[in-house]
C-alpha cells in the first residue's frame, strides 16, 4: 500500500472487492468554468459521489467504458474536511495514473472517519484508445461536497 506521498505503509483499510465490476452507468455532470471544466459527482453516500467525481474527471481523458479493468491503483490518505479530501482524492488518482501510465475506468473509495482508502481499476494507455483531454489536477475553485437530493453531490474544477 502507498501514501499519497508514495510511501510504502501497511494498510489500514479494508480489502476492496476482489473482482471489480464494470463501471456502470455514469452518473456525472459538468459545468462550465472559464478555460477549464467543472465536475460533479452523485451518488446515494458520499464515498459514491466521490468515485462519480473520479468518472467525470477521468471520462474527459477516455470514455471509462472501454477501459479494460486490468491494472489496480491504491492509496491511503488522512483528512476531516470532505472538500479537501474530494481534491486530494481526485489529485491522488490523476498522480497515481500519470506514474503509471495508466487509463482509469472503475473507482472505490472507503472512508473511517477521517481515513480514507482509494481504489482504482484500469490499463495502460493502449495506441487505440480515443483521447480528449488530459487533465492536470483538481483545484478548489467552486469546490463543494453537499447532501443533496436524498444523496451526495461532490463538485470542484479541474485544470485543463
Amino acid at each position: 500500500m502507498r501514501s499519497i506521498d508514495g510511501s510504502d505503509v501497511p494498510s489500514q483499510c479494508p480489502k476492496p472487492r476482489s473482482e471489480p465490476v464494470p463501471a456502470a452507468q455514469p452518473r456525472y455532470d459538468y459545468f462550465d468554468h472559464d478555460a477549464d471544466t467543472g465536475v460533479i459527482g452523485r451518488g446515494a453516500t458520499l464515498e459514491e459521489a466521490f468515485g462519480h467525481a473520479a468518472e467525470a474527471t477521468f471520462a474527459l481523458m477516455c470514455d471509462p467504458l472501454t477501459v479494460e479493468l486490468v491494472e489496480h491503483i491504491e492509496f491511503e490518505f488522512d483528512e476531516d474536511d470532505v472538500e479537501l479530501a474530494l481534491v486530494t482524492w481526485l489529485n491522488g488518482l490523476l498522480a497515481h495514473a500519470a506514474e503509471r501510465c495508466l487509463a482509469l475506468g472503475r473507482f472505490e473509495l472507503l472512508r473511517e472517519t477521517s481515513h480514507w482508502c482509494a481504489s482504482a481499476w484500469g490499463e495502460p494507455w493502449r495506441a487505440d484508445m480515443e483521447r480528449g483531454t488530459q487533465v492536470k489536477g483538481a483545484t478548489l475553485t467552486a469546490l463543494s461536497v453537499a447532501p443533496a437530493s436524498g444523496g451526495w453531490e461532490a463538485r470542484c474544477v479541474v485544470d485543463l
